[in-house]
């Protein structure tokens, strides 16, 4: 499946239905008048480079619509994260990629302090060059029969990149992921006959699109079925998300564990109400946050895992399936091993290894990186560089990043398993994430970073004793106010690990 092609389709037949609700802008759009404005935009963008193109858009008609005429024109949108660094992630994309120009909003540059960074062109300025020949124009395309309106947009073949994305970058540099129309139409594929989505679906898109759970999720999978796309540009204004909640009763919200607390705090008797599916993904959803949604509102949380190469959808809990604490089973299409650490041999039911997956949701590539791509993809398995286990009913459970165990005394220790026992135990108001610094005697030692001061450190080892090993205790509990975050609502790893590091530093200088 092609995806522009899927989204001609689906506006040709679901036309005067409202396609796209832009809570930021109040722009709404039928699916009618997202295929002419797309259409325009593609004859428009025809005048700029072949080949890639940068996006550096919030979550929007506007972002969509340029996502969508991109392809149409020919180029692979190159997705840009704005939310960290903005200029400093542009450059990097343009010189990863080999491209100048990007598409951006002067109302997003000046909202984030961005400086004008050479190659951008303004979404404000390409919407006032629109004449009424243009709209002429793309009006008579959007009425011609599928069969003549397909051969006059550029041809590419499912294979092709579909999208440039970069990892999230909570590790190392971020790589430069390409996604076929392929993967991601199987991941969508996969994901829907996982958990039943049609056509009467409203979803709620909060996700930034440069991310691929936004992208695949809160986009084309909407796009795909004909639902209508309810949208809000910054998902941390918790109190305006429930207040849109409530008044444009989305059925479907999906999005990090983080920014679901923020809006179930916020939220009031009946905001709810419309929402027959919550899911969280991109992070581990605490035991918290599944109950004050059941409390509160009577919705199960159901838990999903992906990755940005996987399209990123590989498991997912459904309400018939829910599995509390798992990640879910596979979805359908999808293979999944787990592979022994130091054999390679295929590990027995609940014990852990690395997680390898199989399917057509696995990306073509790095871009320009095959070294990286032959490491991660090896016959076909991809490399999740995570770790974990199958249990005996086929339910996924993960247990971390490969890089978030560390070697203590011989022993391999998973910090997220530290991070989890410590959660339970801390206040409600108090978050926490749990690193490794070097030890000249054991290797590594263990740093708990908390987001507020505990009253009582010595009963808190205490209690974490009883379900942890004596090497797995942290050795320190430091207070940082706010952990960074990455522009998906997870923990930025590799800011806390650097934080901790400056803190450290500081202190032996003293």
């Amino acid at each position: 499946m092609i995806l522009h092609h899927q989204f001609i389709r689906t506006a040709k037949k679901f036309g005067d239905k409202l396609a796209f609700a832009d809570r930021s802008t109040d722009r709404r759009m039928t699916y009618s008048q997202m295929l002419i404005a797309s259409l325009i935009f593609a004859d428009k963008l025809k005048r700029f480079d072949s080949g890639y193109l940068g996006v550096m858009l919030p979550t929007s008609a506007g972002c969509a619509l340029t996502s969508i005429a991109a392809l149409m024109s020919g180029r692979v949108p190159v997705m840009i994260n704005y939310a960290t660094g903005a200029a400093g992630n542009a450059v990097y994309a343009q010189e990863k990629c080999g491209f100048s120009t990007i598409v951006t909003s002067k109302a997003l540059l000046e909202k984030i302090s961005c400086p004008v960074v050479e190659g951008m062109i303004f979404i404000e300025d390409v919407a006032a060059s629109i004449s009424q020949a243009d709209k002429l124009l793309a009006a008579a395309k959007a009425l011609l029969p599928l069969p003549l309106l397909l051969p006059l947009l550029e041809s590419v073949d499912e294979n092709d990149t579909a999208v440039i994305l970069f990892t999230s970058g909570s590790e190392k540099d971020p790589k430069a992921v390409e996604l076929t129309h392929r993967n991601i139409a199987a991941n969508i594929d996969g994901f829907s006959n996982a958990i039943a989505l049609s056509d009467q679906d409203i979803m709620l898109s909060i996700l930034p699109f440069f991310h691929v759970f936004g992208l695949t999720v809160n986009l084309w999978t909407p796009l795909y079925f004909g639902m209508t796309i309810v949208s809000f540009a910054n998902p941390l204004e918790f109190k305006t998300v429930c207040s849109i909640i409530r008044e444009e009763r989305p059925t479907l919200v999906i999005g990090t564990p983080s920014f679901l607390a923020g809006y179930v705090k916020k939220s009031e008797p009946g905001d709810f109400a419309s929402v027959r599916l919550a899911i969280v993904g991109a992070d581990r959803c605490p035991e918290p946050l599944r109950e004050e949604f059941r409390t509160r509102h009577n919705l199960p949380i159901c838990e999903g895992y992906g990755t940005t190469e996987t399209s990123p959808v590989i498991s997912v809990n459904t309400p018939e399936a829910n599995r509390p604490g798992s990640v879910g089973k596979p979805i359908p299409g999808v293979q999944v091993r787990i592979q022994h650490l130091e054999t390679d041999r295929d590990c027995a039911p609940g014990e852990i290894g690395r997680i390898l997956v199989k399917g057509d949701i696995v990306m073509k590539g790095y871009l320009d990186d095959l070294e990286e791509t032959a490491v991660r993809i090896h016959n076909h398995w991809y490399n999740t560089g995570d770790m974990g286990y199958l249990d005996t009913d086929g339910y996924l459970w993960h247990s971390g990043r490969l890089k978030r165990f560390v070697k203590i005394g011989g022993e391999m220790v998973s910090l997220v398993r530290v991070e989890y026992v410590l959660e339970k135990l801390l206040p409600e108001h108090v978050s926490c994430c749990v690193v490794e610094v070097p030890d000249q005697k054991k290797g590594a030692r263990i740093i708990a970073v908390v987001t507020d001061s505990l009253v009582n450190e010595k009963q808190m080892l205490k209690d974490m004793a009883k379900q942890l090993p004596a090497i797995a205790l942290p050795k320190e509990f430091m207070v940082i106010p706010e952990l960074p975050k990455m522009g998906s609502g997870k923990i930025d790893f590799r800011g806390v690990s650097h934080a901790v590091a400056e803190r450290l530093a500081h202190q032996s200088r003293k």
